[in-house]
This record gives structure tokens, C-alpha cells and sequence, in this order.
């Protein structure tokens, strides 16, 4: 360890650390735009520079490394000068174009320049000119004139996906991002780049010109693409007059899990969840009241009490999976998570994405919930009613097209097709909190509560309404139920840290 004075402020570091990262941890605000903490540094912006005691110029924070006694100004007439100076360089060429810009309102470039203030052009040839709104692939928009150069699109497809589709063509001030010829972005990771960005050269086309990101309101969550359950930021908004809805996921950083990165099917993901939430109950295909199909399912289970078959989905929470298990104790149940319809052998590889699409089948293991094929063979036996628990699949209703009742319980509409005795709405994986632990083994708890405009509930509301009690809320059940199964781990601890970590 040494130590290193910053503004007058001692710092205790890492021998040879990386100056910037130290800056950045210990709340030191410094404008960058190449560096980024998953790609490492390039020290082409030069935005960074600092003022080190001994030094004869100016240093690049990304590419100083520490020493014993080193003294450095981030602050100071003469810093600012050389700042303001670079910063000046990047906006020679850069287009006024900020109102009808999607990076607005988190543009780091948009950042540094309503600090510095340079509000006057001294540029008197005309600005060099690029393409603009150029479809690179991949759902991704580029515009080479407010391009910086900073190149993290470019080192993220060759460092992180390994495909190599961008790079930088032409030399001096006509330098530009572009694709290499018949080869547009088109790897499963693409739109990473558009978090990359630094500035808005690079945007979604799916999120292009929708919403300004001042409404939004983002909640902590987490992926339910695949087993893999990606950190990642729920971006929503309420307009007046009209519902909740989802306008993009971002991914959050987690190192543990997925890093700062996410794949493109779990960005866009998002859509699908948008669309369940105008679900609504129905009784044999015709819509109903949401409380009389809640009394149509008490009916249901006291008439085929102890000849009932439950069929859980490896997707819903720790807390559903101990409300569902308690409902069957209730009404003499059998219950399964079988399920094959929740793998795909074309999705996963080697990175982000998993071949088990589902968000919680280690839960499975932890609460003793039976997913073999041969057990649910068994079950299945003198079964008059099948209840789905957080799962739509046709082929699961029509393995049991001979028995007697069938009931739907489930985010997802079934499709007109299959007629059930009773499809019951819950909220959404967006709209309720839970518990889930990824495929490798880690606790996660997920915060979005995207709010609903239907009376639907919660899967734990539906079953304490049930069961008659009032234990429903992530803590109450934690607290009489998961707790004594995991005594490692608070509630308090997982809901102040939606990424707590705990080998499970």
C-alpha cells in the first residue's frame, strides 16, 4: 500500500493502481471518455489529464500508475486550462444538437461542457461534416458527427465479443466509427454499445426519439431471459392519462454475475413483459371480474381437494414457491417443477446467455420442490384438477387434455386456443418484488414494482387471500419462512442490496 495526496487529501492505495480507478473510488470526479472499467484504459481523449508534483506537463489519469508521496491536482487554474483547451477540441465539430438528441439527459460530454462553459465557438471554417442516423445492425443507429473517437464500441467488439465489426476509418479530423464493408454489428451482445457511448453517436433504435430519460423512472432488477438472472435497470414512466409502461432495460453493474453487460434478448426483452401486463382473468375463455375468478379458484380446490396436481414454474420467486407449497399442504396437492419447455440448446454460450431459460430452478433445490420426469409420472395418477403455477405452455395443458379441470395461473395470457376452466393474471416479474438464485448459485433480489392499472395481484396475495392469512410481502414471508432455510442472509440485507451474494 502507499499513500498519495489528491487535492490536499491523503489517500491510502494499491502500490501501482491505476490513478484514475483510485479517483473514481474515493468520489473524485474526473472527466473521461475512453476509459471505461470493463475495457481498460486507451488514453486517446486525453479528458483526464492531472497535475503531478515533479511532472513537467500534464498526465493522463488512465495510464498513471501510483507511487509512494505522489502529489496531484485535479483542481487549479492551470489544469482547468488544459481541460477546457481538450474539452474545446472535442466540440470543434461536434453538431448543436442536443434537444433532439437521445443521449440527453445522461451525455457525459453534454456533462463536462456545462462545466466548463465554453458557450462561444472560435471556429471560423465550416465544421467537418458525417453520416448521420446511419443503421449500423443490431438495432443500433450511428451518428459519425457527434462521434468523440473515444473507441469503446470499437475495443468492446474486438475485446469482448470477439467479432471485430467496427473500427475507425480515415485519418486527422475526418476520422470515423464506421462498420468494415459486408459486415454490419451483428453479434448477441451488440447493443452494449449503446451504454458504451459516451455521448449520443451511438443509439437504440428500438429506444430512438421515445421518451427522454429525465421522465424515467428506473428500478433495480433483475433479468428473467435465462438462469443466468442479469443485474439490470428497469427504465419506466407513467404519463398522465396513461398506464405504466417499460421503455428499456439497462444493464447494472454487477461483478459477480453479468459484469456491465447484458445480451441484446434480455435488453428487448421488455416488450413481452409490457404485453402481459394487460392480461385479464378469464373462465372458459370469456373475460371475467378478477375477485369472482379468485372465488372460481377456491371453489375449484375445495371440490378436488387431495386430487390436485400442482405445476411449477423454475421462473417464479423463493417467496411464491413457499406460497404455493403451503396452498398444496392446504388442499392435499401434489407439486412438480418439471419442465422442459423452459430449455433452448440454441441460446446459451460461452458468456451471458444460459440454455436454461428459467429465473430460479436452484430454488428448487433449496426448498425440496421434485422436477423429475419419473415423480411427476407418478403424481399424476388419479389427478382430477392441473393448476400451472407461473406457467402458459400449450403443450403442458394438452398432456392433460383428459383431465377433468385445468386452471392457469400466470403473467402470460394462454393462447385463444386452449380452453382452461379458469386463467387467473398474476403481476408481472417487473411488478413484484422477489427472491431468486441465478444458475450459478448466487441470491438475488429483485426491486421493480412497475405499477399496474388492473386489479391484478401478486401469486403470495392471491394465496394468503386463500389460505386466509395475511402473510404475503417479501419480508413477512422471509421472516416466517425462508429465514429458518437461510440463516445466513437477512431480508433486511437483500433488500438494502438487491445483488447480495451468497453461494446458494
Amino acid at each position: 500500500m502507499v499513500t498519495i495526496t489528491v487535492d490536499g487529501k491523503r489517500i491510502e492505495t494499491e502500490d501501482g493502481a491505476l490513478l484514475i480507478e483510485v479517483l473514481l473510488a474515493n468520489g473524485i470526479n474526473i472527466p473521461h471518455f475512453c476509459y471505461h472499467p470493463a475495457l481498460g484504459k486507451d488514453g486517446n481523449c486525453r479528458m483526464c489529464m492531472v497535475e503531478i508534483e515533479g511532472s513537467k506537463r500534464p498526465q493522463i489519469a488512465c495510464d498513471t500508475p501510483t507511487k509512494e508521496g505522489m502529489v496531484i491536482r485535479t483542481k487549479g487554474e492551470s489544469i482547468e486550462r488544459v481541460k477546457r483547451s481538450i474539452l474545446e477540441l472535442e466540440l470543434i465539430n461536434h453538431p448543436i444538437d442536443c434537444p433532439i438528441c437521445d443521449q440527453a439527459g445522461e451525455c457525459s460530454l453534454q456533462n463536462y461542457y456545462m462545466d466548463v462553459g465554453l458557450y462561444e465557438s472560435r471556429l471560423s471554417t465550416p465544421k467537418t461534416r458525417g453520416q448521420k442516423h446511419v443503421d449500423i445492425g443490431a438495432n443500433v443507429v450511428l451518428d459519425q458527427e457527434r462521434c468523440v473517437l473515444c473507441t469503446r464500441c470499437v475495443r468492446f467488439t474486438t475485446n469482448i465479443t470477439k467479432t471485430k465489426e467496427l473500427g475507425v476509418l480515415n485519418r486527422t479530423d475526418h476520422s470515423v466509427i464506421t462498420t468494415f464493408p459486408g459486415k454490419p454489428l451483428s453479434n448477441p451482445y451488440a447493443m452494449n454499445v449503446v451504454d458504451l457511448c459516451p455521448v449520443g453517436a451511438l443509439t437504440s433504435k428500438d429506444f430512438r426519439f421515445h421518451k427522454r430519460v429525465w421522465f424515467l423512472q428506473p428500478d433495480e432488477a433483475i433479468c428473467n431471459g435465462c438462469s443466468k438472472g442479469c443485474s439490470l435497470f428497469v427504465d419506466h414512466h407513467k404519463a398522465k392519462y396513461e398506464n405504466d409502461s417499460i421503455f428499456r432495460y439497462r444493464p447494472r453493474f454487477n461483478d459477480k454475475v453479468n459484469g456491465y453487460f447484458i445480451c441484446d434478448a434480455g435488453r428487448l426483452s421488455y416488450k413481452q413483459e409490457n404485453i402481459n401486463r394487460e392480461s385479464v382473468a378469464q373462465i372458459r375463455g370469456q373475460k371475467s371480474e378478477y375477485e369472482y375468478a379468485t372465488g372460481k379458484l377456491l371453489r375449484l380446490l375445495k371440490r378436488y381437494h387431495s386430487k390436485m396436481l400442482f405445476l411449477l414454474s423454475p421462473s417464479l420467486s423463493l417467496e411464491e414457491m413457499v406460497k404455493v407449497r403451503q396452498l398444496a399442504n392446504k388442499y392435499g396437492a401434489n407439486v412438480s417443477g418439471y419442465d422442459v419447455n423452459e430449455y433452448d440448446e440454441n441460446f446459451g454460450d460461452d458468456y451471458l446467455k444460459c440454455n436454461d431459460l428459467s429465473t430460479n430452478r436452484r430454488g428448487f433445490n433449496l426448498l425440496g420442490i421434485d422436477e423429475k420426469k419419473e415423480t411427476l409420472d407418478e403424481q399424476s395418477k388419479n389427478v382430477e384438477l392441473v393448476v400451472l403455477f407461473g406457467r402458459d405452455d400449450i403443450q403442458t395443458i394438452k398432456n392433460y387434455e383428459n383431465i377433468e379441470s385445468k386452471v392457469i395461473i400466470s403473467a402470460t395470457m394462454p393462447k385463444t386456443d386452449v380452453l382452461c376452466d379458469l386463467y387467473l393474471p398474476i403481476l408481472t416479474h417487473m411488478s413484484r418484488e422477489g427472491s431468486f438464485i441465478n444458475i450459478d448459485g448466487y441470491l438475488q433480489f429483485s426491486k421493480a414494482q412497475v405499477e399496474t392499472a388492473l386489479e391484478t395481484q401478486s401469486l403470495t396475495k392471491v394465496i394468503a387471500d386463500i389460505v386466509e392469512d395475511d402473510i404475503f410481502t417479501c419480508k413477512d414471508i422471509w421472516d416466517k419462512e425462508l429465514s429458518t432455510i437461510i440463516k445466513d442472509i437477512s431480508f433486511e440485507s437483500i433488500k438494502k442490496d438487491s445483488c447480495k451474494m451468497s453461494m446458494l
